[in-house]
C-alpha cells in the first residue's frame, strides 16, 4: 500500500508544481499557444513504450510537452468565444473530484455528491429566480443541456398529441414543430438534429437578433394545433441581446407549445438585481439550458439542464434496471442520472456548488455586473479608435466591432491575434466581417481592459 501512497504523492506534487507554474504565468504570457497541435504530436505521441513509468516522471513529461500548445484561456486578456476562467474554489473542488473518484449516478452509494449537487441546483434555482420545484441536471456543456431540456420537451408534446415515443419511437409520430429565432445559436440546431427532430422553422428577429413577437405569433398560428416547440435565446452570440422571454411564453402556452431557454452565458443575467430586467418572465419557460464554464467560470465540463416539470425530465432520461439500487423505493428522490442523459459520470455539480458557496448571491451578482461594466469599457475604447465602430448594444457582456469593410476588420483582428496579448475572435454578423469581444472571466480587471485597448490599436495603426 506503501508504493501506492508514494506514487500518488509524487504525482500530485508535480501537478500542484505545473498547474502552479501554469497559473502564475498567465499575467505575463501571450495568449495564443507557441505550437501547433501537428508539432506537439512528434513529442508526445510515436509508439506507445513497452514498459511502465514512474507516475511523477509522466505527469512532468506531460506538462512539459503540453505547455507550448496551451492557450492562455484563463487569462484576463482572453475574449474568444464565450469562455469563462475559472474560480479557485472551483478549481480546487474539480481536483478533489478527481480524486474521490465517485461515479455520480446514484444517492446511495456517493451521497456526498449526490448531496452537493442537489444543493448546487437550488441555488442555481434560487439565483435565477427559477421554479423551486424544477429538477436540475449537470450535463458536460450547453449542447447537452438543450439536448436534454429538449429530450423532455419532445416526449411531452407527443404525449399530448396521444402520442408513446418510448414503445413506437419517432416513425410515424405527430410531425414536431420546433421555431427559433433566425439569430439562435447553432448548438440548438444541433441538439435538434441528435434528437431527429430535423431543422427548426427560424422565425423573424430584430436587428439585434431578438426573436420578433409578431413574427412570432404568426408563426405559432401556422403551426396550427400540432406539436410544438418554441427555443428562445437568453444572450445573443454576438449582441448579446435577450428574447422578450416572458411575452413570447405567453403566445406560446396559449397555443400548447413548450418553451425552452438557450441562456447558455445570458441566464445569469437573471442573478444580478441590476441586470434581471434583461429577462422579464425567464420563469414563465419549461426549460432551460447554461453553461456552468462560462459565466459562473467553474472548469471544464459543466451545463446545467434545468426543466420545470420534474416529470417530463425523469421520463426522458430515466432508466429502470434492477442493479440500480433504490433504497428509498419508488416516488423517492430522484437519482442525478435520472436527469441526464448519462449513467457513469464525475460529479460535475460539486465544483458549481464551491463556486456558489465561495461567492454567495452578492459575489455572483457581483462578478455578473462586472462582466457587463468590462463590456461596456471595452466598447467605449473600441469605439474611440478612428475608423473603428461598434455595431451592437452592448447589454451584457458582447462587443462586436468593425474598422471599416471586412478586408480591413479581418486584417486588425489578424494582426490583433499575431501579437498575442489579447485575444478576440473574428466572427460574421449579420452579412459583415467583425471582431467579437466576450468577457467572461472573473480575473479581468481594469489593467487588462487598458492593456487589450492598447493592443488593439497597434492592430489598427499596423494595418492602417
Amino acid at each position: 500500500m506503501s508504493a501506492h501512497k508514494d506514487a500518488y504523492d509524487a504525482a500530485l506534487a508535480a501537478a500542484d508544481s505545473h498547474a502552479r507554474a501554469w497559473l502564475g504565468s498567465l499575467a505575463g504570457r501571450a495568449v495564443p499557444p507557441r505550437a501547433d497541435a501537428d508539432a506537439l504530436a512528434s513529442v508526445v505521441g510515436g509508439p506507445l513504450p513497452a514498459e511502465p513509468a514512474d507516475a511523477g516522471e509522466v505527469v512532468d513529461l506531460l506538462a512539459r510537452s503540453a505547455e507550448p500548445g496551451l492557450m492562455a484561456m484563463p487569462s484576463g486578456r482572453f475574449y474568444g468565444w464565450v469562455i469563462g476562467g475559472t474560480l479557485p474554489a472551483a478549481l480546487g473542488a474539480d481536483w478533489l473530484v478527481s480524486a474521490w473518484d465517485q461515479n455520480g449516478a446514484m444517492r446511495f452509494p456517493t451521497p456526498a455528491t449526490a448531496a452537493l449537487e442537489e444543493a448546487a441546483g437550488a441555488w442555481v434555482l434560487e439565483l435565477l429566480g427559477l421554479p423551486a420545484g424544477a429538477d436540475v441536471g449537470f450535463v458536460t456543456g450547453a449542447t447537452m443541456a438543450n439536448f436534454t431540456g429538449l429530450a423532455a420537451a419532445r416526449r411531452r408534446v407527443l404525449a399530448r398529441h396521444g402520442w408513446d415515443l418510448d414503445f413506437d419511437g419517432l416513425f410515424g409520430a405527430p410531425r414536431i414543430r420546433v421555431l427559433v429565432g433566425e439569430e439562435r445559436h447553432d448548438t440548438l440546431d444541433l441538439a435538434l438534429r441528435y434528437l431527429g427532430l430535423g431543422a427548426p422553422t427560424p422565425v423573424a428577429a430584430d436587428e439585434q437578433g431578438r426573436i420578433r413577437l409578431d413574427a412570432l405569433a404568426e408563426a405559432l398560428h401556422d403551426t396550427g394545433a400540432g406539436p410544438t416547440i418554441v427555443c428562445l435565446q437568453a444572450g445573443n452570440v454576438h449582441s448579446g441581446a435577450f428574447d422578450p422571454i416572458g411575452e413570447a411564453c405567453e403566445l406560446a402556452h396559449a397555443r400548447g407549445a413548450w418553451v425552452h431557454v438557450d441562456g447558455a452565458f445570458g441566464l445569469w443575467a437573471a442573478a444580478s438585481p441590476g441586470l434581471r430586467g434583461l429577462v422579464p418572465g425567464l420563469e414563465r419557460a419549461d426549460s432551460w439550458a447554461t453553461d456552468a464554464h462560462k459565466t459562473l467560470n467553474v472548469p471544464y465540463d459543466c451545463g446545467i439542464a434545468i426543466v420545470a416539470d420534474p416529470s417530463a425530465l425523469r421520463a426522458a432520461m430515466g432508466v429502470e434496471a434492477s442493479y440500480l439500487i433504490e433504497p428509498a423505493g419508488p416516488g423517492g428522490p430522484a437519482d442525478p442520472f435520472e436527469k441526464v442523459p448519462e449513467l457513469s459520470r464525475r460529479a460535475r455539480g460539486v465544483p458549481v456548488w464551491a463556486a456558489l458557496r465561495s461567492l454567495g448571491r452578492r459575489g455572483v451578482a457581483d462578478m455578473v455586473d462586472g462582466f457587463a461594466r468590462n463590456a461596456r469599457r471595452l466598447a467605449g475604447g473600441i469605439a474611440a479608435i478612428d475608423g473603428a465602430e461598434v455595431l451592437n448594444d452592448v447589454v451584457f457582456t458582447q462587443v462586436c466591432a468593425t474598422f471599416g469593410d471586412d478586408e480591413r476588420t479581418a486584417a486588425v483582428t489578424r494582426a490583433l491575434l499575431a501579437e498575442g496579448r489579447a485575444w478576440m475572435s473574428g466572427s460574421r454578423w449579420r452579412g459583415r466581417t467583425i471582431l467579437r469581444v466576450s468577457v467572461s472571466n472573473w480575473s479581468t480587471d481594469d489593467d487588462d481592459i487598458d492593456e487589450s485597448l492598447e493592443a488593439l490599436r497597434r492592430a489598427v495603426a499596423a494595418t492602417a
